[in-house]
């Protein structure tokens, strides 16, 4: 099933971006109108991010959301026969605080939201450093489409971590240069592995790993943001938050991260995914705030 899989999704690929946006044109007309694919979950999840905002106001940003996933789905398919150059031209971003932290000798954690497009995100930037590139993600259910979107993720050399083996997946890196990118806006599985703080109006829970690994090992603590230029065109800041994290008391990185992040989607909610279900854990006052939090 997964050559049949990955061989219509080549056949998909090698049709041009306007074609391909085409396609993209009509699967949001499937999944928005036909389908309404999670479409009470998103429209929920704006109405707590922007309560001063109308219904009408708020559809507006739903369907601009539903228009960039599904151009995400059809960007990240256009990966298998996307060559470097092209994605150079379509994918603009500075490297070079990367490349100042890999002169130094120092390996760095790269913070970033699910913000469109992560998937682009990652290949441009594992090609354009010196770095060996470790991404971590979260296998998916179906052991054909994990699979396939291994077989994106790696078409350039990067090094694919899951996120539910973290530890062991780690040990081999210990002691070693490297750049890791971290979807840092995941939900935690349980609640004792994170932080609480206020983002989008409401209290919501965060990962406390990857601030626990920066201060242990003192890993640099780059934060990135994705906005897009025009259809089919992104291009990626970066900002280097912690420089030596080792002393930074518990909580302030996961702090400054969920305020960069947060700021960044107020400027372009269309661009951040809102039909994830973020906020299952719900919160009580007895949990406290950040590093108090329990």
């Amino acid at each position: 099933m997964y050559y049949v899989v990955l061989g219509l999704l080549y056949l998909v690929s090698i049709l041009p971006f306007p074609l391909l946006y085409l396609l993209s044109d009509f699967i949001y007309l499937v999944i928005y109108h036909l389908v309404g694919y999670r479409k009470k979950v998103v429209m929920q999840n704006l109405r707590n991010a922007f309560p001063g905002k109308s219904e009408a106001e708020l559809t507006v940003i739903a369907k601009k959301y539903y228009r960039r996933l599904t151009d995400m789905m059809v960007e990240s398919i256009k990966l298998l026969t996307m060559s470097r150059k092209s994605l150079q031209k379509r994918f603009l971003c500075d490297l070079s605080i990367l490349h100042d932290l890999y002169a130094a000798g120092k390996s760095c954690q790269l913070h970033l939201g699910h913000n469109f497009n992560w998937e682009w995100a990652n290949l441009f930037c594992m090609q354009g450093v010196p770095f060996k590139f470790l991404v971590v993600f979260m296998p998916l259910s179906s052991k054909t489409m994990n699979r396939v979107f291994i077989h994106f993720r790696e078409k350039f050399g990067s090094v694919l971590l899951p996120a539910n083996d973290m530890k062991n997946a780690m040990t081999p890196w210990i002691g070693k240069q490297y750049l890791i990118a971290l979807v840092a806006d995941q939900n935690p599985g349980k609640k004792h592995r994170g932080y609480w703080y206020p983002f989008l109006n409401q209290m919501t829970l965060f990962y406390k790993g990857p601030e626990t690994q920066a201060k242990r090992y003192n890993i640099p603590v780059v934060f990135a943001n994705i906005k897009r230029i025009k259809r089919g065109y992104y291009k990626a800041e970066l900002k280097l938050a912690f420089e030596d994290p080792i002393n930074t008391p518990d909580g302030v990185i996961t702090e400054a991260f969920v305020k960069y992040l947060e700021s960044k989607i107020y400027e372009e909610p269309e661009g951040w995914v809102w039909s994830h279900r973020r906020w299952k854990h719900k919160y009580l006052p007895e949990y406290g705030t950040g590093a108090q939090a329990h």
